[in-house]
Order: C-alpha cells, then structure tokens, then sequence
C-alpha cells in the first residue's frame, strides 16, 4: 500500500515536468529553432542500423542544415558522388507545422532549393523524441529515430 502512495505522488511530479517540457518542445518547434539528432536509420532497403557518429539536422527560420547518412537505392545519381544526397543546406524552404495526438507535432519541411528531396517529415514528440521520415524523387525513402535539442 506504501508503494501506491509513492507511485503516485512520483507519477504527480512527472506530469509536472512533463508540462514543462511540453512548452519548451512547443516553443522549439513554433519557433523553427531546433535540431534533430540522428540516432537510428531505417532505410526501404536494407536492415536497421544504430548510427555511431553524430548526424543532425538543424532547423532554423532563415535555413535548414541536413547532414544525414544515406542508405539505399539511387534512380538518378550524379557522379562522382562524393556526398551523401541528405547532406546539404537550403535556404529557400516551407515549414508547416500540425498538431499530432496530445502534445506531439506533425512538420513538414518542403526544401525548394534542392529539388531531389520531396520533403523532411518529422513527428516530434512531448518528450523530445522524434521520427524523420525522407522523401525524394531520385532515390528511396528512408527514416530516422532520434531526438530534439534546443539550438544554442
């Protein structure tokens, strides 16, 4: 009976920061100041890998900064490829955000300056985690798990 009261007085706190965490992810997101910490990819093609060096995508207003790996297929590759195609930054883009279930967020990033990416779609969630689904045109989708950080 004592470890009910405490799981509860414990789940109490926890909603509590969660609240709090809930308006720094919001403002994040809102704001278009953010960046995205690769964790996992998960290419169409191929097997589930856990990514052991740092790649990131940072979002701000005024540009978005991909440097991601790619695993797949590609239908019109330009050679010599030296880079991976999700390594690039643009300038000239679209950002809408959506609601999604309670306290997650649906962002859609359409990049008009690299026409070969369709879009970046990331859900983000209240406790900083976070899905990016690639889209493009010349080669397979692909996804990632990670999180969120602020921008400094």
């Amino acid at each position: 009976m004592c470890c009910l009261i405490f799981s509860s007085c414990s789940t109490a706190k926890k909603t509590s920061k969660d609240n709090v965490q809930d308006t720094s992810y919001s403002e994040m997101v809102d704001s278009q100041h953010f960046i995205f910490i690769a964790q996992t990819v998960n290419p169409l093609r191929g097997r589930f890998r856990t990514l052991t060096s740092s790649y990131d995508v940072t979002v701000s207003k005024d540009s978005l900064r991909s440097y991601l790996p790619y695993f797949g297929r590609s239908y019109n590759p330009q050679l010599p490829e030296t880079t991976s195609p999700l390594d690039f930054t643009s300038t000239d883009f679209s950002y809408s955000v959506s609601p999604y279930k309670k306290n997650a967020w649906n962002i859609t990033i359409k990049p008009r300056d690299k026409p070969s990416i369709q879009q970046y779609f990331f859900t983000i969630y209240n406790n900083g985690s976070a899905t990016l689904n690639v889209t493009s045109t010349s080669s397979d989708a692909i996804s990632f798990n990670g999180r969120i950080e602020e921008k400094k």
